[in-house]
């Protein structure tokens, strides 16, 4: 009766990973190559909010459909991708530093900093930004070497 409670804080501690994750292509994508559910990257950075892109304004990157809310959004990232592409194939960056797996994010949660958008898990009580925030220079410097570590489906 007593492990219950225990088993409840540690799923909630705990983001859900990834099945067959070495399998997974570069970006964070659904079974239809949907970057994100759809949010528009070019806003994190032209709006500093998250914006669902409009399925007549999309783009083909890399294998993943990219949507924008404006075709000056769509033109930009065109133009310069790099500039707009999230950390980490827009996997989860607190899960990519912590333990180096491919976790989903909420696209609501997201930083931008030094040019470069981070997006993050957050559900069931368990906002991994808040603890990003916390140790941010330590999870990045392994987050990175985590992500030059997997292998990414083209």
């Amino acid at each position: 009766m007593r492990a219950l409670p225990l088993l409840f804080l540690a799923l909630l501690s705990c983001p859900p990973a990834l099945r067959a994750q070495d399998l997974l292509p570069l970006f964070n994508v659904n079974e239809k190559g949907l970057w994100v559910e759809g949010y528009d990257p070019v806003a994190y950075f032209t709006r500093n909010k998250a914006v669902k892109g409009s399925p007549q304004v999309a783009l083909a990157h890399k294998g993943a459909t990219f949507l924008f809310s404006s075709t000056a959004h769509r033109d930009l990232f065109r133009r310069d991708p790099g500039r707009y592409l999230p950390q980490y194939g827009g996997w989860c960056a607190f899960a990519m530093g912590d333990s180096g797996k491919k976790v989903e994010v909420d696209p609501e949660t997201f930083k931008v900093k030094e040019g470069k958008l981070y997006l993050f898990y957050n559900a069931f009580f368990n906002n991994t930004l808040t603890s990003w925030n916390q140790d941010e220079p330590r999870l990045r410097a392994k987050a990175d070497r985590n992500w030059a570590a997997h292998d990414h489906k083209p």
